[in-house]
């Protein structure tokens, strides 16, 4: 071998060594990830996106991913002469909102998600909170001014049912779930939040870790006076925070907070802006983005978190 290709070949062998720690601790545990954000529409980072997805699952975890589908949701309404309307941050889902909503996510962003994860073998299947019970939802009353305000088909989690995602993570198939649920009461079928619905799954499902998506950084210390990411904070701590937070942000902390509140070992809103974003906070060093933990973390050796030493 010449030098220069020992040279060049050896960075790429550091790379993989860097990632057996990580590669060994998460052997055979599930992820939840939260897919959204500008990943959903460049076409470039939902290649790499599905190219991570399927880079974790050969390398032995077991990928669960949750979307939602916001900018295609508001695009089709558009089509349909549909106006979007947003009321507490949610959004205001009447009857026949709710039929281009549940058309755009199971036929449209789940599908392509699908496709994408598939050119790299059989491996993704599509599905929705509907199937198999995975996710009931009740309506949701959001309160507005201390009223309770009626915004149509949004749902809020009564109860998961991970028996067919587990099926599937058994059958070595990579779960893609839409978050739409049916009700249990009135047998309509409601909008659920995605950060919502992932946290919710990854607490069920005793997941790893949950990842979140987003198109920030992280979470900034001191907004807007200062771009500092908070790199790793305790469920405590983000708690204390929560009321100062931008709107956009608040499901997604309240989703990791739930997730390391109820039996996830840690929770990690990571900029879905960056290519191959997933694969560098699960196996770096360094990590990226923002990471909860428990208030109480497992006794265990420091670096073992993954991403984190």
């Amino acid at each position: 071998m010449s030098t220069t290709r020992k040279h060049t070949a050896l960075p790429k062998a550091e790379i993989l060594i860097e990632a057996l720690p990580w590669l060994t601790r998460h052997n055979g545990k599930i992820v939840v990830i939260k897919f959204g954000g500008n990943a959903m529409i460049d076409e470039e980072l939902k290649a790499a996106f599905a190219q991570d997805v399927v880079f974790l699952r050969q390398a032995g975890l077991k990928p669960v991913v949750v979307h939602g589908g916001g900018p295609q949701i508001n695009a089709q309404l558009d089509r349909h002469g549909l106006v979007s309307e947003f009321k507490a941050g949610l959004r205001v889902t009447t009857p026949e909102a709710m039929d281009v909503v549940r058309m755009v996510l199971a036929g449209q962003v789940q599908r392509e998600l699908v496709g994408l994860l598939n050119q790299h073998g059989p491996l993704a299947v599509g599905m929705t909170g509907e199937d198999a019970h995975t996710i009931t939802a009740t309506q949701h009353f959001p309160q507005i001014d201390g009223e309770s305000v009626d915004i149509g088909r949004v749902g809020e989690i009564t109860a998961i049912d991970t028996g067919a995602i587990e099926a599937l993570l058994e059958n070595g198939r990579i779960p893609v779930v839409s978050s739409i649920a049916r009700s249990a009461e009135d047998n309509h079928v409601y909008n659920v939040n995605a950060d919502t619905a992932a946290a919710a799954l990854a607490a069920a499902l005793g997941a790893e870790t949950l990842m979140v998506l987003t198109d920030v950084e992280g979470l900034y210390e001191d907004w807007p006076n200062s771009d500092e990411v908070i790199s790793r904070l305790t469920a405590a701590e983000l708690e204390k925070l929560l009321p100062e937070l931008s709107s956009g942000m608040v499901p997604k902390m309240e989703g990791c907070l739930h997730a390391v509140r109820n039996g996830v070992n840690t929770a990690r809103v990571i900029d879905g802006r960056v290519a191959h974003s997933i694969l560098l906070e699960i196996f770096t060093n360094d990590g990226i983005g923002t990471m909860v933990v428990p208030d109480q973390p497992n006794d265990e050796p420091n670096g073992t978190e993954g991403g984190r030493s």
